[in-house]
């Protein structure tokens, strides 16, 4: 499961109710009830969440049937979880603060922020999220998350795990039915995705589709991983006749609609396009950043940041002889240096991901120098999967498994090998691996401090600050080895400053994709259909391209704090052990870094 489809994906435009006033009991009284009570939030999530509990490694003992089982996604399991969300909200705000440990209102503060988030786009839009405000796109929609899911989460071990898989695979048609019906109603009311995501949409639908069933991933998926752990079976024919029976009849259904809603979409690329689009637009805003920031102010706050930021680059550049033009001319230039491109072959693409796991070990060797504990989980790198890799980002992180039967995954798109220029892997290694996303979400999730809700958090301005952070601290580690790695490491925040631009032009200013997309090819220098990918992400998940930026500036503002207020008392491991309470909203990050110093300072 995808990092960002955890349980907090970002909050809201929501007032918490005021918790009810308890009888005086001493502070730290209530920590056992609250306690119980995240435990119970946890299990009603896994009970209606199997795919959840398979990417967490907890289908097993007494939930070994959740592994014969996908999410529900109807109208009516959305309303379910609306009302039980508001239910787990009203027991958390019976709990007074003044019978609570520190630790434990923090995190009834950080888990009440998470309920509210989910609220908003059920009650208010009758949506599932406002991030993701449409049901089927290039990077949403059963037909696009099932394949990935069944393929990456789903262990395969013994015959009974075969089975559940089969069972898995037989419900997916009923998966892509439940879509079609609440992506007909919700196009119904005016929320469709724009013609060219639908486009993309179609394409990778066609690909699928036009695989002979017995040649379908979805069939060499569990036949090759049954083969290699020798568990016998028939398990090529019965994924085959599922399939060509049930699964390839619901995707054609579910092509028929898609093209259908191509046909009378609306014209434009940002969600103003669609009813009430400006306010999911500043709820979806609020969501990603975790502040009350307008857009008129992110935009203003990115413009800023790339006019300091190509300034830095263009140092470096012209320290390597590269004078001419803008500095978005140079790095696009750089980018297409034949010294700086792997083959675009196998091969190529090979020595590519080889290169990642190297930095990646590289990096390990130096993380105790500023990091008192570095967590065990393994991680992987791999290609996105083709029939997906034209609408899937450019690149995407898979928390491990709680229990460590499956490692954290790093995705990379490898449809063009030119987009990834060797002097830029080493930032995207640091940014995706260690000390950047993997490494704050393993040690979140192997921290002893936290209950098991708040290990699966995730806020992205929280996460994809910190990565933007962790690409910084690398630089202050000495890792970037040449000036073109330098160079490297500013184009990734040349690029989160310009995301911050087109984000909001494309949704407040009515930029469209083309518009977007140049401003990216002529900022950063990224290629064309690279950056066109990223903008085509922007225009189906409004405000999410904005978390990094306004993130790492959070970050990089606690850490300065700290290092006033604590002078020579500062320590950077100790800072850094704030990740081990787990992600939350950056308000709170906030609020605890003030109390860390204070108790550091007495």
């Amino acid at each position: 499961m995808h990092r960002r489809a955890f349980i907090g994906s970002g909050v809201a435009a929501v007032t918490l109710a005021t918790a009810t006033p308890a009888l005086a009991q001493a502070p730290g009284s209530g920590d056992a009830a609250l306690n119980a009570l995240f435990d119970r939030i946890f299990a009603d999530d896994l009970d209606h969440q199997p795919e959840l509990a398979t990417s967490l490694g907890l289908d097993k003992g007494a939930r070994a049937a959740e592994k014969s089982r996908l999410n529900e996604r109807t109208a009516a399991a959305r309303a379910d979880q609306l009302a039980r969300t508001r239910r787990w909200i009203a027991e958390l705000n019976r709990f007074g603060p003044a019978t609570l440990s520190t630790a434990a209102e923090t995190n009834r503060q950080v888990v009440l922020y998470s309920l509210a988030a989910r609220t908003v786009a059920p009650a208010r839009f009758g949506l599932d999220t406002v991030i993701r405000p449409y049901r089927i796109f290039q990077q949403g929609g059963a037909y696009y998350e099932v394949p990935d899911f069944l393929n990456d989460s789903h262990v395969i071990a013994s015959s009974a795990d075969c089975e559940a898989y089969l069972a898995r695979l037989d419900a997916f048609a009923g998966a892509l039915d439940q879509d079609d019906e609440v992506q007909r109603a919700q196009a119904a009311r005016g929320y469709v995705a724009p013609d060219f995501a639908l486009d993309l949409t179609l394409g990778q639908m066609g690909k699928v589709r036009g695989t002979a069933p017995e040649q379908s991933n979805l069939v060499r998926s569990l036949a090759t991983r049954a083969a290699a752990k020798g568990i016998a079976g028939d398990w090529s024919g019965r994924t085959t006749a599922i399939v060509q029976a049930k699964v390839y009849p619901a995707l054609d259904r579910q092509i028929a609609l898609v093209r259908e809603l191509r046909g009378r979409t609306k014209p434009g690329a940002g969600v103003w396009r669609v009813p009430q689009g400006d306010t999911i637009y500043a709820a979806a805003l609020e969501q990603a950043t975790t502040t009350t920031m307008t857009p008129a102010e992110v935009h203003a706050m990115g413009l800023a940041q790339v006019a300091e930021i190509g300034a830095r680059l263009d140092t470096i550049l012209r320290g390597q002889g590269m004078t001419g033009g803008t500095v978005g001319a140079r790095l696009g230039a750089l980018n297409k240096d034949a010294s700086q491109l792997y083959p675009d072959s196998a091969e190529g693409r090979a020595a590519l991901i080889a290169s990642l796991n190297d930095g990646i070990r590289r990096m390990y060797a130096q993380l105790p120098r500023d990091f008192s504990h570095v967590p065990g989980a393994p991680l992987e790198n791999r290609a996105v999967p083709v029939e997906i890799q034209d609408g899937a980002s450019n690149g995407y992180y898979k928390r491990a498994a709680l229990d460590g039967s499956r490692p954290a995954i790093y995705f990379i798109n490898l449809k063009d090998v030119g987009d990834w220029p060797k002097y830029s892997l080493p930032s995207l290694t640091f940014h995706e691996g260690v000390p950047g996303h993997h490494l704050q979400i393993s040690l979140a999730q192997e921290s002893r401090d936290i209950p098991r809700l708040r290990k699966i958090g995730f806020y992205s301005a929280y996460a994809e600050g910190w990565a933007l952070y962790a690409e910084q601290l690398a630089d202050e580690m000495g890792q970037y080895q040449t000036p073109l790695e330098r160079a490297g490491y500013l184009q990734s925040f040349l690029f989160r400053a310009a995301r911050l631009v087109a984000d909001t032009g494309i949704h407040t200013l009515r930029w469209s994709r083309e518009q977007a997309t140049q401003y990216l090819v002529d900022t950063v220098g990224f290629a064309p259909a690279r950056s066109q990918r990223e903008v085509e992400r922007y225009c189906t998940q409004p405000g999410q391209a904005c978390s990094y930026k306004v993130g790492h500036g959070a970050w990089t503002a606690a850490r300065a704090r700290s290092e006033a207020r604590l002078g020579g008392r500062f320590n950077l491991k100790r800072f850094h052990e704030v990740l081990t309470e787990g992600a939350m909203p950056l308000t709170v990050l906030q609020q605890r870094i003030e109390a860390r110093i204070r108790a550091q300072m007495a």
